[in-house]
């Protein structure tokens, strides 16, 4: 399983619903909204350290 770089949840690579190749990494998203939101803006995703765009709730 993959996880979907925008929500966080969790995708199967063979039934997402979409797919982005970005710095040789392969990504998998759960819905065409969070593929276009990661390609309009990929860094803002992947720089955080954490998946999920609900961080800053510390458990």
């Amino acid at each position: 399983m993959a996880i979907d770089p925008v929500c966080g949840m969790e995708v199967d690579e063979k039934s997402a619903a979409g797919t982005v190749e970005y710095q040789g990494k392969t990504y998998y998203f759960c819905s065409p909204g969070c593929k276009a939101a990661f390609s309009k803006d990929p860094e803002k995703y992947l720089k955080s350290g954490s998946s999920h765009e609900h961080s800053g709730h510390h458990h």
